[in-house]
Order: structure tokens, then C-alpha cells, then sequence
């Protein structure tokens, strides 16, 4: 046996089933958290006919769970961090069971508010830890596939609990929706404790009480030879201050993409919290509004790997640029009334594409737009401003509803979010081509 770093040996090596195990098992509760968002706007024609609530307290209760997901983004990506990946997954597993099953026994917009704000802290700190956890499962060759495909379990858990959705809906209430992703939600908790182990990266960070024996049995599981000694600790790097993304050489790379973020995920969340109750609106069917839903996840998942394909042959921030723009035109396109369900149900899926793939390409520049010293703190702010901003999505469209405002005219102006987000990278663009001239880029 020998005393080197097993983090090299699982870079370097060719990744193992007991590895894409681990990827797969992050996908299924990526597309959980899918599910789970959209839980709400599945249901949300079933509870506004069972309540009688107008379309403004609906967009209050459709922003509940955003508000969730900011806070658990934010505190508890921090404890996955301190007490390991499995157990912050567990505990989010747990919770989100619990928000899921607490909505289906509500009886008022309150209850269900509150219920909806802790299953969204669940899947905030489920996002944090699982993305952490599939990047330390892979090798360095497959790390970015892997990131990406967990990624596509997102829209993949829309259009599979969408499609569930629509059966139950067509012989349950509103409320079978949740008790459905409360029971799902709960089966993962084993799963969990079978496939995902605690991560290598993680022992070696944090070195707990039996870190060796616990990597040894991991690298055996992945078909390595154990290691005699753990290589000596890093020396931990200081943190680096939020105040270092306004420096002057960060501040407008900051600023462009968390402005980019905020307001883009605002048209993403228009289009898939409101789409049910806007096809009912339309004379359609529950069942038949899920389905139109589930048609724009399948957007979603094409437009992700439509647009990581796309990045080996065009530079990923005209690709993003080029699906916020598209994300703007395609929106407004669903916002004209129609009575076909099957026109209906392409429009969905067009402006799906589109809103996703605009997604995927921010958390790929956010990520390589930043120095490696900042870019974990950038990342958790950028993202974090923006799933606080996204909350005010359906709840602003909800108000303009109200106010007496048509479908047209209310998806042109929640459009305007990706033309924003669209102009804040040919600004980020421009001022790095300004940059790389004065310092003589070639």
C-alpha cells in the first residue's frame, strides 16, 4: 500500500459502475427537486377551484417554495460543507417529505404557504449538496458530462411527476399530487443510505473520525487498492470576504451576471409555475394543463443537451445570449390565447428549450467566470440573489393578472426578463473584449 492522495487515483482512473451509481443516484434526486418545484403548479387549478382564490393570492403561494429554496441555498450549502454531503442530503430528504405531505393536509392559503416555504428549503440545500457530490464522484475526464447530466434530471423529474400528475388529477384532488411526491420523496432516503456514500473529497477535507477506513472502502467499491496513510492535510485557505466580488477588477463581472441571473430565472418561473392555470383558464381540463407542462420540461431537458453539445463549436456566452433571445420571443409567442392544445403544447415546449438552455448556460459562466480564490462565494451569491429574485416571478404575474392585465400583455412584460438578462451578457461580453485589447489579447 502506498501513501499518495486517492483523489489523484479517482481523477486519473476511468470512472467505475459503483461511481455512475453515485451520478445516477444525484440525477433521480435532481429530478425529485424538479418534481417537488413544480408540485405546486400542478395542483395550483385544483386548489384556486377548491379555495375560490383569485389569481393574485395564487402567485403569492406559487413564490412560497422559491423563498425556500433562496434561504436553503444559502445556509445550508454552508452545513453541507461542515457535516458531509449524505447527511445535508438526508436531512433535506426528510424535510422536503414533510413540506410535501404538511401541503397536502392544508386547508388555507396560509398553511399551505408555510408548508410550501419548508419544502423549498429542503430542495435549496438538496441543490447545494448534490451538486457538490456528482463533481466529487467523477473523474477529472467526466466531471463536466456529469455535472450537466444532473443537471437534465430537473426538466426529466417534470415530465415524469408531470405526467404522474396527470393521471392522478384525472381521478384524485389537488391534494394527491403532494401526498404523491411526499411517499417519493420518502423512498429516496434509502437509496441514499445504499448508493451515495459519503464523499472521498469530503474525508479528505474534513478528515472525521475513521476517514481512512471509510476511503479505503470507497476506493475498493470503485476498484482501487487501499492506501496505507492519508497525505498530509492542506493548509486551509482563508475565506475570502463577500466584499472581494465588488473589488474593481470583480465588481462589473459580478454585477452583470448576477443581473443576468435574477432577471432571466424570472421569465423561467413565469412560464413554469403559470402554465396549468393558464391552459384551465384557456376552457382546458387539469389533467390536460399538466400535460402542456410536462411538454415544456421536455423543451427544458432538449435545451440542455441541445446546448452542451453545442459548446464543443460556439463559445458558450453567444450560445446563452442567443437563448435568452430566443427565450424572449418564444414567450411572448405563448402568451397569444389559443384554442389548439397540440399548438399549445409546442409553444410550451419551444419556449422550454429556450428558458432552459439559457439556464444551463449561466451556471456554466458563473462558473468560469470567477477565480478559482472566489469563485465558490460568487457562485452562492450570484445564485442565491437569484433564486430570492425568482419568488417575485409568479407572484408579480399573479398581480398584474389581478390588476386586469391579459395573458398577452402580462407575457410580454415577464419576457422582458430574458431580454434584460440577454443585455447584460453583450455588456459583460463588450467589456471583456475592452479588456483583453488594452492588455493586447491577441
Amino acid at each position: 500500500m502506498s501513501a499518495v492522495d486517492p483523489r489523484t487515483i479517482v481523477d486519473a482512473a476511468p470512472m467505475s459502475r459503483f461511481q455512475w451509481r453515485i451520478v445516477a443516484t444525484m440525477i433521480g434526486l435532481n429530478a425529485l427537486d424538479g418534481f417537488d418545484v413544480l408540485s405546486i403548479s400542478f395542483a395550483s387549478p385544483g386548489i384556486a377551484a377548491a379555495w375560490g382564490i383569485d389569481r393574485a393570492a395564487l402567485g403569492f403561494v406559487l413564490s412560497m417554495e422559491l423563498i425556500g429554496m433562496a434561504i436553503g441555498s444559502l445556509v445550508l450549502g454552508g452545513i453541507a460543507d461542515r457535516v458531509g454531503r449524505r447527511a445535508t442530503i438526508l436531512g433535506c430528504l426528510v424535510v422536503m417529505a414533510g413540506g410535501m405531505l404538511g401541503a397536502a393536509s392544508a386547508g388555507d392559503v396560509t398553511t399551505l404557504s408555510l408548508w410550501r416555504v419548508l419544502t423549498g428549503l429542503g430542495i435549496g440545500g438538496m441543490l447545494a449538496a448534490t451538486n457538490a457530490a456528482v463533481a466529487e464522484a467523477a473523474n477529472a475526464h467526466r466531471r463536466a458530462l456529469c455535472v450537466v447530466l444532473m443537471a437534465g434530471g430537473y426538466p426529466v423529474g417534470s415530465v415524469i411527476g408531470g405526467s404522474i400528475s396527470s393521471l392522478l388529477l384525472a381521478h384524485y384532488n389537488w391534494q394527491a399530487v403532494f401526498v404523491f411526491g411526499g411517499v417519493a420523496t420518502l423512498c429516496f432516503i434509502p437509496l441514499v443510505l445504499w448508493q451515495a456514500p459519503e464523499s472521498i473529497e469530503f474525508l479528505m477535507h474534513r478528515r472525521p473520525p475513521g476517514a481512512l477506513a471509510r476511503i479505503n472502502a470507497m476506493m475498493a467499491r470503485m476498484g482501487h487498492p487501499a492506501i496505507a496513510t492519508l497525505p498530509a492535510p492542506e493548509a486551509k485557505a482563508a475565506k475570502v470576504p463577500l466584499i472581494e466580488l465588488f473589488s474593481p477588477t470583480l465588481i462589473w463581472t459580478t454585477g452583470l451576471l448576477t443581473l443576468a441571473y435574477l432577471t432571466h430565472i424570472m421569465t423561467f418561473y413565469f412560464i413554469l409555475k403559470w402554465i396549468p392555470k393558464i391552459v384551465v383558464d384557456m376552457g382546458f381540463a387539469a389533467p390536460l394543463a399538466a400535460g402542456v407542462l410536462v411538454w415544456a420540461s421536455i423543451g427544458g431537458a432538449t435545451g440542455s443537451l441541445v446546448l452542451g453539445l453545442l459548446t464543443a463549436r460556439v463559445r458558450l456566452l453567444r450560445l446563452t445570449i442567443a437563448a435568452m433571445l430566443l427565450s424572449t420571443v418564444l414567450v411572448i409567442a405563448f402568451g397569444q390565447e389559443r384554442s389548439d392544445l397540440a399548438a399549445l403544447s409546442l409553444i410550451a415546449a419551444l419556449a422550454g428549450f429556450a428558458t432552459n438552455a439559457a439556464v444551463v448556460g449561466l451556471y456554466a459562466l458563473i462558473a468560469q467566470s470567477f477565480p478559482t480564490s472566489v469563485r465558490a462565494t460568487a457562485t452562492g451569491f450570484v445564485i442565491g440573489i437569484g433564486r430570492g429574485g425568482s419568488a417575485l416571478a409568479p407572484a408579480l404575474a399573479g398581480l398584474l393578472f389581478a390588476a386586469g392585465y391579459g395573458l398577452s400583455t402580462v407575457a410580454v412584460l415577464m419576457a422582458l426578463g430574458s431580454a434584460v438578462a440577454a443585455g447584460a451578457l453583450f455588456a459583460l461580453a463588450r467589456r471583456g473584449s475592452a479588456m483583453a485589447s488594452a492588455m493586447g489579447a491577441p
